[in-house]
């Protein structure tokens, strides 16, 4: 440990193993050093230090005595020169009198934090990735056919080429008859229609089951090897809830509410009424045989190669559940993720982190003006927010069809993408409707997709002229070949004299190369301003050329000193993603950029 300021310390340590460690701080007088502080005042004020050096010789033989072998008698021979006095001139003051004393320290009176402090260690996957969700029944290379785990695997290579790590599927269990919805979220569904993949279980099975129609387990486990060795992770979707024909219910009604008239307590979220998913009872009088069964979940799907979960609405259930839950998950399976999707007020979702879940949803798909973005990212990307919340940061989502997605065209997907990949070192996109830019909502003032996949099979034209496939896989490799977009620390936000160009750098800790994003949140008009850059931050000469480096065009711009012009039309590009590189000159007028 060492002091910070006043009576401010700071201590670390090394962790190198995926795991939780335990900690506790201990502290105590360093008799020594306090001894050497005074030394050394009194011999620059030209002080007679005679009786101080037998101070100090006592101080030193009595660490001595807790010392053993040849540390014991090296510190004894050094007592003995103090005595003689013969040490004022420096050697009171020897770096290796000093780290042998300190290896034997008085603890006599020493005061020990009365807990454990804690750490937890996630797997690189945790703090760095880019996530695709798809719905596999829609990719079926036959229009209208339900699609298979074979369809989704034969999509891999195109998501590998994107620069995706993960791959999300919405539930893949059994889809429940009663009460399933129909297109649009009609009460009523129509012959053939597939219903919502969160409407689990039927009698063809439940969570513990396969969708008859994508394919066996055989096929499942094929399609987690080959997305592995693709370099992709599979994420499944763990909703705990049930159709009214999961067999759950028929085997364990004591697990559910019922309502005054004895009928079952379907979902609610007024007005919204969803008649085809019944919550469970977290607190239900056999509340420990349900959180087995429901642990036992994960534990399945962990038997078939998945790590990453995606929770769905995990703050509407019983908080001491996920804490046990997870706690016990992740003392066998240390490497698993679990991202919280829980749009939920801020303490409850921080609270969410604390008890076990590695990432969460967030605000950031309302943040749209630069004050907004500034303000919310500073608070997530600071202390002590950034000590435990890790974001994952989704412009849209199968329930989130944002009024900015709506009205902004394919220039409004492209600022939300670059905002998403640049300000998070985790993000992901609902894929092919953010792909091609889909942005009909079902209704005026509302956020659900017109024709939603959520109820209905899609069949998706991939090729079609104004997808994004080709920038979405320029921003992934930028974030895979720059260090500084892998990690939330470090954001800093910079002024411009314009509020429609946000601009902001992302560095590593202890300096080196920085990135500089600069977007205009505008998706239908030019803007340009002036911003101002702090060079001295960057190790950047004010007086020198330096090069700023467009990683999205390929453009390079000399620029000198902190203030320099911008100007980015959503014609062109709406954002320059920079790498700051130092101009140098040599003594042979070779020029340069390092």
């Amino acid at each position: 440990m060492r002091v910070l300021v006043n009576d401010r310390w700071q201590g670390e340590f090394t962790v190198t193993e995926t795991t939780d460690y335990f900690y506790t701080v201990e502290g105590w007088v360093d008799h020594f050093k306090s001894w050497q502080e005074a030394l050394r005042k009194k011999i620059k004020a030209g002080l007679d230090v005679t009786l101080e050096m037998q101070a100090g010789a006592i101080i030193v033989e009595e660490a001595s005595q807790r010392a053993a072998g040849s540390d014991a008698e090296n510190i004894l021979a050094w007592a003995r020169e103090l005595k003689t006095g013969n040490a004022a001139g420096g050697r009171a003051f020897d770096a290796r009198l000093s780290e042998m004393v300190s290896r034997y320290p008085d603890r006599h009176f020493s005061t020990v934090c009365p807990w454990e402090l804690r750490v937890v260690v996630d797997s690189e996957r945790a703090q760095f990735g880019a996530w695709y969700e798809l719905f596999p029944r829609s990719f079926s290379a036959e229009p209208g056919k339900h699609g298979t785990f074979r369809d989704c695997e034969a999509q891999l290579p195109r998501i590998a080429r994107m620069g995706f790590d993960v791959l999300y599927l919405p539930p893949i269990h059994p889809v429940g008859s009663s009460f399933r919805k129909g297109k649009n979220n009609r009460l009523a569904a129509e012959p053939g229609e597939p219903g919502s993949p969160w409407a689990i279980g039927s009698s063809e099975g439940g969570h513990k089951s396969i969708h008859p129609e994508l394919g066996t387990f055989e096929d499942f486990r094929r399609l987690v090897e080959t997305a592995r060795q693709a370099n992709i992770e599979i994420a499944l979707d763990i909703a705990f809830q049930c159709a009214p024909d999961h067999p759950y219910i028929k085997e364990h009604p004591e697990w559910f509410r019922y309502r005054a008239d004895g009928s079952i307590q379907y979902a609610e979220n007024p007005p919204k009424k969803y008649e085809d998913i019944v919550p469970f009872d977290f607190e239900c009088e056999d509340w420990q045989n349900l959180w087995t069964e429901l642990k036992s979940i994960f534990e399945f799907w962990a038997g078939q190669g998945v790590r990453i979960f995606r929770v769905d609405n995990p703050h509407t259930k019983t908080f001491p559940f996920w804490e046990w839950c997870i706690g016990g998950l992740k003392a066998e399976y240390p490497e698993m993720i679990f991202l919280a999707e829980a749009f939920t007020r801020p303490k409850p979702m921080y609270r969410l982190a604390k008890l076990g879940f590695t990432q969460s949803y967030n605000y950031f798909p309302w943040r749209n003006s630069r004050e907004e973005l500034e303000k919310y990212f500073t608070e997530i990307t600071q202390p002590p927010v950034v000590d435990f919340f890790r974001p994952n940061l989704w412009p849209n989502t199968p329930d989130i069809l944002t009024q900015f997605l709506q009205t902004g065209g394919r220039t409004g997907f492209a600022i939300r993408l670059i905002l998403a990949a640049t300000l998070g070192a985790n993000y992901g996109v609902y894929g092919p409707a953010f792909e091609l830019c889909e942005n009909a909502s079902r209704e005026a003032g509302s956020e659900e997709y017109l024709d939603s996949e959520k109820y209905e099979i899609k069949h998706w034209d991939l090729a079609a002229p104004n997808s994004l496939e080709g920038l979405i896989t320029r921003v992934n490799r930028i974030r895979r070949e720059n260090a500084a977009l892998q990690t939330d620390k470090y954001l800093k936000f910079h002024d411009t004299d314009n509020p429609e160009l946000i601009a902001y750098t992302k560095s590593v800790e202890g300096g080196g190369d920085a990135v500089l994003i600069i977007v205009n949140l505008s998706p239908h008009y030019r803007h340009s301003g002036w911003l101002e850059l702090p060079l001295e931050d960057f190790g950047l000469d004010p007086k020198k050329t330096y090069q700023m480096h467009d990683l999205l065009t390929e453009v390079r711009y000399l620029w000198r000193g902190p203030r320099n012009y911008v100007q980015l039309d959503p014609a062109s590009s709406s954002a320059h993603i920079f790498r700051l590189r130092h101009y140098v000159r040599t003594e042979n007028d070779f020029d340069y950029f390092v």
